[in-house]
């Protein structure tokens, strides 16, 4: 399991560092004005719908029925019902699509009525999102695709595929001459990119010999039960995107530049989000499922705890950074061309605020699992409207008087009480059993925290009187110097003191995958047992 899980978070890694690359250059080529808010709201749009109907809801569904199919009735059978999906879900996507394009102004003015107040911006945001919005088709089927990729114990090619989108964004933008203007070459950027994650999943499977093929939809009892899970699963992604879609429509009527300001923030914030977190869920929850369904529920929680107790590990460092530094990330990363001191500033601010929500987004893919991989999508769904209530009416309250941080403070009070709400029934259910081992690396986390926010507090100075020989560069030069001494600091306390707590590299290994022949009978003598964490 560890082996797919750096798998796919070194490839997501790449994927957020060519991410900044693109951001970088669409700060330096957009900046954060009238055409910039114009083309991030196109950008939006159709990845809110595709949170919906995509990855959020459809994995929660496909994957554990998915993999049940396949691990009681075969691949030829696996084959047919994703084909079945596969044909379903084609079908939905392309009257989607229709109704967008025939409803695209309508469709920008009810989720950014702002815009309405420029008849300019308007009309270049309804001409982009026309643009954009099929990427919405091909990435839907992309993510039925690396579904079955994932269920199979496929995770490079779909950790991959976003990095396409983030080069061929950069080539259009460095051709955008050839357009009108360069939120209408990004837009066909988008467009352009999810043709080809789209051929390159489609590659992937027939190489893996899972591919699907589109087949007649049938009413089976499988077909059924992924229907079951899916419903609860769309009004629980509908959820959280609801809060999204707050975000955009309320950050439509701030002053020019705010949607820009909580896009680049964003972009830094999603760094840990999708290379710890979304990778920790992407793999758990079918290495849950399968052993859930092959009767091996101990494996199951340890594999949960052991892949929470990495994640932990994993994300505090950035959650320091964001929550100590932020006007030096945005400085360092963003301020250059178009990119304003005034807008690194703003954008600092809403980074700050969306830091102190991070720990909870980054464990909300695995806490979630516990319930999805028992095939549970209703618990989730609740939970998800439940903290979605809660952040909407914070954004609602906190808008007037702070602005985009409002919104962003509101984003993180609602992480936590998501994953709260999850946390509290997974324990009451059974459905999460954390172990002692887990327990202990969250105090050795919380300690090397405390001496890496020291070093983040204390050393701006030093770092910053030592890059002043780098010229032009210096804001990235103290961004790297704090960064490198931060990482040393941290990855050695925290190092001493899971020595120091007995923990070894070791015991976050997961248990070996049992199949129902490893049983013991009922009239053996048990095997000795190790000791329990």
């Amino acid at each position: 399991m560890y082996r797919n899980l750096f798998s796919v978070g070194a490839f997501t890694l790449l994927s957020r560092i060519t991410g900044f690359l693109r951001d970088v250059v669409l700060g330096a080529v957009l900046g954060a004005g009238a055409l910039a808010d114009a083309f991030y709201i196109a950008f939006r749009l159709p990845n809110h719908f595709r949170a919906i109907f995509g990855e959020g809801a459809f994995n929660a569904a496909f994957v554990p029925s998915y993999s049940r199919v396949l691990e009681t009735q075969g691949m030829s059978r696996a084959k047919l019902f994703s084909g079945q999906i596969l044909t379903l879900l084609l079908m939905s996507q392309v009257v989607l699509l229709a109704l967008a394009w025939i409803f695209t102004a309508e469709l920008v003015a009810l989720l950014a009525p702002g815009l309405t107040q420029d008849a300019g911006q308007m009309s270049a945001a309804v001409t982009m999102t026309r643009i954009t919005f099929p990427y919405l088709l091909f990435i839907t089927l992309v993510t039925l695709l690396s579904g079955v990729l994932n269920a199979n114990g496929k995770f490079a090619a779909a950790a991959f595929a976003p990095v396409l989108l983030n080069l061929v964004m950069v080539g259009f933008l460095g051709i955008a001459f050839l357009f009108p203007d360069a939120g209408v070459a990004a837009s066909f950027g988008i467009l352009t990119a999810g043709i080809l994650e789209f051929l390159l999943l489609v590659f992937a499977a027939r190489a893996a010999g899972v591919f699907g093929r589109i087949a007649r939809p049938g009413w089976t009892a499988d077909v059924k039960q992924f229907f079951t899970a899916l419903g609860p699963a769309v009004i629980g992604s509908a959820g959280v995107q609801i809060a999204l879609f707050a975000d955009t429509i309320i950050g439509s009527l701030l002053p020019t530049g705010g949607i820009s300001s909580i896009y680049y923030a964003d972009r830094i914030y999603q760094l840990p989000i999708g290379v710890i977190g979304i990778a920790a869920g992407t793999v758990l929850l079918p290495e849950m499922s399968r052993r859930l369904a092959g009767g091996d529920a101990d494996g199951a929680f340890q594999a949960q705890n052991r892949t929470m107790a990495l994640t932990i590990a994993l994300s505090a460092p950035f959650f320091v950074a964001f929550t100590t530094i932020p006007h030096l990330i945005m400085t360092g990363v963003f301020q250059r061309g178009n990119f304003s001191p005034e807008a690194a500033a703003a954008a600092a601010r809403v980074l700050g605020a969306y830091g102190y929500g991070l720990l909870a987004i980054v464990l909300i893919r695995s806490a979630i699992a516990s319930f999805q991989s028992q095939g549970d999508t209703r618990t989730p769904m609740i939970v998800s409207l439940t903290a979605v209530a809660a952040n909407v009416a914070l954004k609602i309250v906190l808008f007037q008087p702070l602005g985009a941080v409002g919104l962003a403070a509101a984003t993180a009070a609602g992480a936590w009480i998501n994953f709260g709400l999850l946390v509290v029934l997974a324990m009451r259910s059974g459905s999460m059993r954390p172990d002692s081992l887990l327990k202990r690396v969250i105090v050795a986390t919380a300690l090397a925290s405390v001496c890496l926010a020291t070093v983040a507090l204390l050393g701006a100075g030093p770092a910053g009187q030592a890059a002043d020989a780098f010229g032009a560069l210096r804001s990235e030069a103290q961004l790297a110097l704090l960064g490198l001494a931060g990482a040393v600091v941290y990855g050695v306390a925290l190092f001493g003191f899971l020595r120091a707590l007995g923990v070894r590299p070791g015991r976050l290994k997961p248990l070996p995958r049992r199949t129902p022949a490893d049983a013991t009978p009922a009239d053996a003598t048990p095997a000795p047992q190790p000791p329990p964490d």
